[in-house]
């Protein structure tokens, strides 16, 4: 069974239990009967295994390590996500488009470590509320339909983390100041009068040597389905507090397949290692300034993790527009679009002349009375 279509049963009634945020248990929405999932507590993010990347790419990976994964792609945002299978429609959690399941299934790896739902849906979307409350010149019936609107979704968002060994050799140049005193002739009060000022230089020298850096677990989004920046907003994550992946995380939620795939997810990682190497040399140049000719880096013990991360979502229709907003289901932070009021920058605008006017003439009238 594909793990998007887990179903587990309560002990109690027999209804169908979901995984309750924050708790290392399932809880039956029907009669409230709660059952612990086995070995949650107390495990260590040792536990997680890593995976060679050279071996990922040369396809040479035991078959655990994969599973078959059947996705619904959205026709409008491209995200694809797992549904139930007793569902056949349903609208995309990432834009509010209606979907409709299809049969397709895809080879992907396996997750090895996900971080459990913090927040409720209820919390959630009190954060959310909150964070459209303090932006200026949102519209109130934004806030208010949000706060009433449908439920939020609560989905599993795919990561990599990649970590590297990293040796790092460099040329470039280290400039260092030096100072020249010059005489200079300067108007005074009209009077031509002649000063010392000093005049900045540069000198440039030579410079190569090593860095090293390890890596660990930089973390790549697996997914195009919302824009970089809002996830990057959600920011940062407690990765001590990844579980090793359990199917019985996922009851209740729906999880996202991954449309990076692992060679572009690595990519984008050692393009986030290359920025910090960078400033390792410049930091190893010294000096004032710094010219960075060129880096050759290698990069040994490659390994990495499929991960799953939480995520509240909800898209709402107001006004004729879609809005998005996203919640990290640890820790709250909030992003999403920035809606603005057009009745509130125009009252803004009208209370700004009108202040503006009540200056103007409370200027001219002191003028008059003082002369």
């Amino acid at each position: 069974m594909a793990d998007g279509d887990v179903h587990y049963k309560c002990e109690a009634c027999g209804a169908e239990v979901s995984f309750a945020p924050g708790q290392t248990q399932l809880v039956c929405g029907h009669c409230g009967h709660a059952q612990a999932i086995p070995g949650a507590a107390n495990v260590a993010p040792d536990a997680i295994p890593e995976i060679d990347y050279s071996r990922a790419l040369a396809n040479s990976l035991p078959q655990a390590a994969m599973e078959d994964v059947r996705t619904v792609t959205c026709p409008s945002c491209g995200a694809a996500f797992t549904l139930a299978a007793d569902l056949h429609a349903a609208r995309c959690p990432f834009c509010a488009t209606p979907v409709v399941a299809d049969t397709g299934a895809s080879r992907q790896f396996k997750p090895q470590g996900v971080i459990p739902f913090v927040l409720t849906e209820a919390q959630a979307r009190q954060a959310m509320t909150d964070w459209l409350g303090r932006l200026w010149f949102a519209p109130n019936g934004l806030q208010d339909y949000a706060r009433k609107g449908r439920a939020m979704s609560g989905i599993y968002v795919p990561y990599w983390t990649f970590d590297a060994d990293t040796r790092s050799a460099y040329e470039g140049e280290r400039g260092e100041y030096w100072y020249e005193t010059r005489t200079v002739t300067v108007n005074v009060n009209g009077r031509m009068e002649q000063r010392e000022e000093q005049v900045r230089h540069t000198a440039w020298y030579p410079a190569s040597g090593q860095v090293r850096r390890w890596f660990d677990d930089v973390l790549v989004m697996a997914s195009q389905s919302l824009p970089r920046h809002y996830i990057d907003g959600l920011e940062p994550w407690t990765l001590a507090e990844l579980k090793p992946y359990r199917t019985d995380y996922l009851a209740g939620f729906q999880s996202e397949g991954y449309t990076v795939g692992l060679e572009d997810g690595h990519a984008i990682g050692r393009a986030k290692m290359d920025a910090v190497i960078r400033g390792d040399v410049l930091r190893d140049i010294g000096g004032d300034e710094q010219r960075i000719h060129w880096i050759r880096t290698d990069a040994q013990d490659e390994t990495f993790k499929h991960i799953l991360l939480p995520v509240w979502m909800a898209a709402y229709k107001y006004g004729g527009k879609t809005y998005r907003f996203v919640v990290n289901g640890q820790t709250g932070r909030v992003q999403g679009e920035r809606p603005w009021s057009a009745w509130k920058i125009t009252g803004a605008v009208v209370l700004g002349l009108l202040a503006a006017g009540a200056l103007a003439y409370y200027y001219q009238f002191w003028q008059q009375t003082h002369g």
